[in-house]
């Protein structure tokens, strides 16, 4: 069994180490996942920091990182395994010549040199410590979510021609969603759940302070009170942490001392990416172009 993390002050302390601040549930519920090894269910709107937790967890622990992005189609041969066609035809046709059955050359082209391995298979048969991330899989089709069950329960892999693949080392795993369709509650049951909203006022300001810490303490207050104003506005897409930390960036690239209505309308395009959002909020937060 790998050890992750010897306690949640722990996770707290090493997630911090490398950029990735924590609340208490989160760095508890990181812990749990390591210890039980079970996966870790997270779930919230895009852009609080649910990918960036597995990658925070990687980088921490000296992990190599194994991502499976998620999208509607993805189907098992981007997921799981898919067998090098090609090679398997070029392998027939080179035995053509010679008196074998084609039970004996079916038996040749399914083994290992054939198989092509994608992240759900490479993950969980990797002898290093490894997390897999299975970003956004709330954007699959349902079909999926059963390729998932048995990776998620038994971290096992089963192949018709091959037979049932074990675990070598079971991985760190991670599933976001930014809850755009319900999960089936069989996915649900193998995984710990923790949900990530925006931070607090305060807790942005240490996330922002601590990536952009160039940044004048006044200015990181504007900044963190005008996102903070935005996210309640009716938005296509609300500004994500990390385009608070853009924000940032670009304060200080533009040497802006002070986030006033003409540096806000200036800027306003480094987090809100629609028009029809950036002329809300001008509209409604009552700013001057």
């Amino acid at each position: 069994m790998t050890t992750w993390f010897s306690t949640p002050a722990d996770v707290t302390s090493r997630l911090g180490q490398v950029g990735y601040l924590t609340d208490a549930a989160t760095a508890t519920t990181a812990f749990l996942a390591g210890a039980l090894e079970k996966p870790l269910l997270v779930e919230g709107p895009a852009g609080v920091g649910k990918t960036e937790l597995a990658k925070a967890v990687a980088r921490a622990t000296g992990a190599e990182l194994v991502r499976l992005q998620c999208y509607e189609g993805l189907d098992e041969a981007r997921a799981l395994y898919e067998w090098n066609y090609k090679k398997q035809l070029l392998r027939i046709q080179a035995s053509q010549g010679d008196d074998r059955t084609w039970s004996e050359t079916h038996d040749d082209i399914f083994t290992e040199e054939f198989l092509l391995t994608r992240p759900l298979l490479s993950a969980i048969r990797r002898e290093e410590p490894t997390v897999l991330l299975i970003d956004e899989v709330d954007k699959t089709d349902v079909e999926v979510e059963g390729l998932l069950l048995e990776v998620l329960s038994d971290f096992q892999v089963t192949i018709p021609e091959l037979g049932t693949l074990g675990a070598v080392r079971r991985p760190f795993v991670v599933l976001t969603s930014n809850a755009t369709r319900e999960l089936s509650e069989a996915v649900k049951r193998r995984c710990l759940y923790l949900h990530l909203d925006y931070p607090d006022a305060e807790r942005e300001r240490e996330i922002v302070s601590s990536q952009v810490p160039e940044l004048d303490a006044k200015v990181a207050g504007q900044l963190v009170a005008t996102v903070a104003r935005l996210r309640e506005l009716e938005l296509k897409k609300a500004p994500s942490i990390a385009e608070s930390v853009d924000w940032a960036r670009t304060l200080i690239a533009l040497e802006i001392g002070d986030l006033d209505e003409k540096a806000i309308v200036d800027t306003l395009g480094v987090v809100l990416k629609h028009a029809s959002d950036q002329d809300r909020a001008v509209r409604e937060l009552r700013l001057r172009r």
